[in-house]
């Protein structure tokens, strides 16, 4: 018998776990989702979750590793592109491209981060700053590449405009703001020099 397989199951269950607690915790929030929310929504026993995650704080840092894996993999995809405007227009594109969700949900780790910021254990209100800080890095190493003046405050800027429109698009549940907003960050891009 192959010895990876246990192993091969067990990392499955694992990524489904840590998938599925992104997806609720940014549904129904922290407080409201039971270690039992996130069991059935990966498809595993409730009483399994403890053998990979041993607190509900566990599965709040497992979706934070998951939303930091999407982020790799998207600005991955879009550092294939030549032209950091393009790269900075894709990341736009995606933003808008989740527009029904975000008009439900607002932005996945936006609106982690006020909650986690309102609860006083465990530094997860520090842990998902980290992950702003990945996008923020990112954005302003496009600006650098573009050759802006003041790469740093742009990347505020930008990242700002997103969290805004998802803020708004999720506070009215209008899923155009996302559409016509980020239009006006593409136009935005277009005019920097």
């Amino acid at each position: 018998m192959d010895s990876r397989r246990p192993r091969a199951k067990a990392a499955d269950k694992r990524q489904r776990l840590m998938a599925a607690a992104a997806r609720v915790l940014y549904e129904q929030g922290v407080e409201r989702t039971t270690i039992a929310d996130i069991a059935q929504a990966a498809d595993v026993p409730a009483g399994n979750v403890y053998y990979y995650f041993k607190t509900k704080g566990e599965l709040v840092e497992a979706a934070l590793s998951e939303h930091t894996r999407r982020l790799e993999a998207l600005t991955g995809r879009l550092d294939q592109l030549t032209d950091p405007r393009e790269r900075l227009k894709g990341l736009v594109d995606a933003w808008v491209g989740q527009r029904d969700t975000a008009a439900r949900y607002g932005c996945p780790t936006g609106t982690l981060a006020v909650e986690l910021d309102k609860r006083a254990e465990g530094g997860l209100d520090l842990s998902v700053g980290q992950v702003i800080r990945r996008l923020l890095d990112w954005v302003e190493q496009q600006f650098r590449e573009i050759g802006v003046a003041d790469p740093e405050g742009l990347s505020l800027t930008f990242v700002g405009a997103y969290q805004g429109m998802s803020l708004l698009s999720s506070a009215l549940r209008d899923p155009e703001i996302m559409t016509r907003e980020g239009a006006r960050l593409v136009h935005w891009l277009d005019t920097l020099t």
